[in-house]
């Protein structure tokens, strides 16, 4: 359907407002001081329309919604109640096809696609290093947009090599009024394709809450890593790792990961910059996630993450699951009759709250998303070199994101020392699965390596007196439904199967 791109452009821009504080490479007029003229065809207009794509990604019908789809239906999660919040039905696996968490997300994002479109179609190339910037920057966001949609409603790469059906591919503002799916397959290539062409075009040194060369190679790696073509993940890891912008955090500041702006945090690749006045309080990611002044605090750290990360207390990624006491008249903890802090329940469940969306800044609420960081460049290559025999290259890697978690001597795998794994592989996804818990990517690493999302803890996942949960990698709900509305307006969308 053919859509007026002036009228969207100016609100796309409205959202270019939110993103105070993120512009310093850009000089550009305020949205309001253009006329629809001179956003289309002005230098600082698609400036600015640029940065309102990127306030899309920020905007809680995009960002919370995917976080919620993406992670709770990981095994790092237990939810301490029933709700009749849409995520219950993510978190369980009992997905309704009038979600609206599908539906505002589906709708985010291609409104963002459709505003890269507006500019990939309106920027000359070639006019200038600056300008070749944006125009590759809204290359990468188009890819970047893409690869999440393909990631909530179409099955992994790996499965079948592709051959699934994938999601409707918008490349440009004007589209047929029922466009079908393209293959998860042509899907990849498209966003392959993006992300090249965008690495042709940005030259110019941006902080990581911007796109640039180093950003897409990220994406290219976990985009390989995901197709299975280990070589090419390896290589774009290996660009990342060898670029030197970026250095893993210290043993000591990785518990403050991400109570820093991402711009002050040498391992973030790429985040979604949230500011002090972007702290949505009840709304937040982290509101699920833990209770202190603002917050819900009902999804717990699971007891199966719980026992994995506790397996040696010197660990410093322990300290993002934080056990809830009760407390005394006077503030103290409750203690039992051996002397030990009583633990805080909710429905019978206890409370282990998670902080890795919180404290950014100070505020409890408030935190920017980190979609790419160093740690994965180094546990990508050293999955893609388990997969490949590669055993000694695959556990130095692992070996180096322990020894920064504090591990030493024994509690470091060797070809003798496999602590009961049977494979590298299954070291590497274990490490991963510590490393970036909460982070979206559980979901994933799972099902794309064909195996099964074990949740045999307790939490309101199990349902009728069920003790155990196993999603197996080729369980329908593993995607999601595509938003039914969308199915009235296309006639040629098929849905995903019940």
């Amino acid at each position: 359907m053919k859509r007026n791109y002036k009228s969207l452009i100016c609100s796309v821009l409205v959202g270019a407002s939110l993103l105070t504080g993120c512009s310093e490479q850009l000089t550009i007029t305020p949205f309001d001081g253009l006329t629809s003229t001179q956003v289309v065809n002005t230098p600082e207009g698609l400036k600015a329309a640029t940065l309102g794509n990127y306030a899309m990604l920020k905007d809680g019908n995009y960002i919370r919604s995917y976080h919620m789809m993406a992670e709770y239906p990981s095994d790092n999660v237990s939810l301490s109640g029933t709700t009749s919040d849409p995520l219950y039905f993510s978190y369980n696996y009992n997905h309704i096809k009038t979600s609206a968490l599908t539906t505002n997300f589906y709708a985010k994002s291609y409104q963002a696609i459709y505003g890269c479109n507006v500019i990939i179609e309106l920027l000359k190339e070639g006019q200038s290093a600056d300008l070749n910037q944006v125009l590759g920057e809204n290359y990468f966001l188009r890819a970047f947009l893409h690869f999440n949609v393909a990631n909530i409603f179409a099955r992994p790469y790996a499965i079948d090599g592709g051959a699934s059906p994938g999601i409707i591919l918008a490349t440009g503002t004007v589209t047929a009024p029922n466009t079908p799916r393209s293959s998860v397959k042509d899907v990849y290539t498209s966003i392959i394709q993006d992300l090249e062409k965008s690495i042709s075009l940005m030259t110019v040194a941006k902080n990581n809450n911007f796109a640039s060369k180093e950003v897409a190679y990220a994406m290219l790696s976990r985009i390989y890593l995901y197709m299975e073509n280990n070589a090419k993940a390896i290589e774009y890891a290996n660009k990342v790792i060898d670029s030197n912008r970026y250095t893993l955090l210290s043993t000591a500041n990785l518990p403050k990961y991400y109570t820093t702006v991402p711009e002050s945090n040498s391992e973030t690749i790429f985040a979604v910059r949230h500011t002090i006045k972007d702290n949505r309080g009840y709304s937040a990611i982290g509101a699920m996630y833990l209770s202190d002044g603002e917050g819900w605090g009902e999804m717990y750290a699971s007891e199966s993450y719980r026992n994995l990360v506790n397996k040696f207390t010197n660990d410093v990624r322990r300290s993002y699951v934080i056990p809830v006491y009760e407390k005394n008249a006077d503030g103290s903890n409750k203690t039992d009759a051996a002397g030990n802090p009583v633990l805080a329940t909710r429905n019978g469940y206890p409370k282990y709250y998670v902080s890795k969306f919180s404290y950014q800044e100070g505020y409890s609420m408030l935190s920017s998303p980190v979609f790419f960081r160093l740690a994965e460049m180094y546990l990508i290559r050293a999955e893609a070199n388990a997969k490949t025999g590669k055993t000694a290259e695959a556990l130095e890697d692992v070996n180096l994101i322990r020894k920064r978690a504090g591990l030493t001597g024994n509690q470091l795998y060797s070809a003798t020392n496999m602590m009961g794994y049977a494979t590298a592989l299954d070291v590497v996804l274990e490490e991963s699965h510590l490393e970036f818990a909460w982070e979206c990517l559980r979901k994933y690493d799972v099902f794309r390596n064909k195996r099964t999302m074990v949740r045999n803890y307790p939490g309101t996942h199990l349902i009728g007196g069920a003790i155990k949960q196993e999603i197996p990698y080729t369980h329908p709900r593993v995607v999601h439904y595509f938003p039914e509305a969308q199915l009235v307006l296309n006639s040629a969308l098929v849905q995903n199967p019940d």
